[in-house]
């Protein structure tokens, strides 16, 4: 089987008018939702597919520099080719993230190619069902955020994740009021990555310490990104009171500073997008570390069903012990509850994932064990620029947002 082509596409669902959310110190912006799709032909008439990260630049490395190294080669071993690349052009780290995102679509092709489902080539099922967490709620107020952690459960999901900004004694309110909402045994999850972003206004260490005892005493699951990422020593400090569990990776930028925050057991949650950070081969080699260092992992997926399939193939070769949550973004829709409309989300597959008591079931069929529906990308056609802003008041700024999420500020994805 032979490659003949390798195309992305780019998508944007734009919003009827911009969504502004005031934060603590400023307000957010959204203006639109982004996604891209990589595509992956054979001489053998399968095609196979991917997410990919969305942006003109990671557009540019697949075209220009990902699809003249596949094109007519043969595909018998994507991991193979990703070693070839890897001497190549993948020696440029940032290349060859964007390429481990392609891979997912010659995995998806092999798998097609053989009649076996995609978590059968990168380790093998362990279990058919990841559990999932409904993640919406962003800079609400209290009642809001607990009277959408109330709907989440009614969909049949077992957790729910909010992004607090408020101010300290708001975002300790919404907690306490999730909880009273959805009672003891509901798992709550709280994404603090504004408490480092709202300028002259972000909290202090004392404050982000205070603010873990309080939600503490709510029993939440973890406090996600509470501090700024890259300082992984002020993650131990915090680690070592014993207040919270602790999240943190996505905005990791490299294999070696994964395994630092690891190796120190900075945090208990090890979190990670397949879709723009490292793909299948990342994912494999870190959660063997994970292991050894008895810690949890949490997959982030922040865009489509596709992202959410594909996370969910290298997720079920691990027991839950070791990959124990995979997030699922609830958008809202006509009737349904979430956090904005993002209908491109869901669209981009012919069927809706099968999800049960708040799991995903992962299909056996061959590939992602999904169809992808081309029509959306005709639906959808790309809007260039950022998706959202971020603004503070003190210092008076703003900062765009992109999808190249390993990027603290002028990238990210949520």
């Amino acid at each position: 089987m032979k490659i003949t082509g390798v195309r992305s596409f780019l998508l944007s669902y734009p919003f009827a008018e911009p969504i502004r959310l005031p934060f603590w110190g400023g307000e957010r912006t959204l203006i639109k939702r982004d996604a891209m799709v990589v595509r992956v032909e054979t001489d053998s008439g399968l095609t196979g597919y991917a997410p990919g990260p969305a942006s003109e630049g990671a557009r540019y490395v697949v075209e220009r520099i990902i699809a003249p190294f596949l094109v007519d080669r043969s595909l018998a071993d994507p991991d193979a080719l990703r070693v070839l690349f890897a001497n190549g052009p993948g020696a440029n780290p940032e290349i060859f993230k964007i390429y481990c995102s392609v891979e997912i679509a010659l995995y998806d092709l092999t798998g097609k190619a053989l009649g076996v489902p995609v978590s059968e080539l990168v380790g093998g099922r362990v279990r058919d069902r990841i559990r999932l967490y409904g993640s919406a709620g962003m800079y609400m107020s209290p009642e809001a955020h607990a009277a959408e952690a109330a709907a989440i459960a009614e969909l049949g999901f077992k957790a729910y994740k909010m992004r607090p900004a408020q101010g300290p004694e708001g975002d300790l309110e919404a907690v306490q009021l999730m909880r009273r909402a959805v009672g003891p045994d509901f798992d709550l999850m709280v994404d603090a990555h504004t408490w480092w972003r709202m300028g002259d206004r972000s909290y202090g260490v004392e404050t982000v310490e205070q603010l873990a005892a309080g939600m503490a005493d709510h029993g939440i699951a973890w406090l996600e990104e509470p501090l700024p990422p890259d300082d992984h020593e002020a993650y131990l400090r915090l680690k070592e009171k014993d207040l919270v569990p602790l999240a943190s990776g996505e905005h990791e930028p490299s294999e070696d500073r994964y395994l630092d925050l690891i190796l120190t057991q900075a945090v208990d949650y090890v979190q990670m997008d397949v879709c723009c950070q490292g793909g299948y081969a990342l994912g494999r080699r870190l959660f063997d570390e994970i292991a050894r260092q008895d810690l949890r992992f949490a997959f982030h997926s922040w865009g489509t069903a596709l992202e959410v399939v594909a996370a969910a193939h290298l997720g079920i070769c691990w027991p839950d012990t070791v990959v124990e949550w995979l997030e699922y973004p609830c958008y809202s829709s006509p009737g349904r509850v979430g956090m904005y409309p993002f209908p491109l989300a869901s669209e981009i597959l012919t069927e809706p994932l099968p999800l049960d008591a708040g799991d995903l079931i992962v299909s056996r069929a061959p590939g992602l064990g999904v169809t992808v529906d081309e029509a959306a990308f005709e639906r959808y056609p790309w809007i260039p620029g950022p998706w959202s802003f971020f603004h503070t008041d003190s210092p008076d700024q703003t900062r765009a947002v992109t999808s190249d999420h390993s990027l603290l500020w002028d990238a990210g994805r949520g």
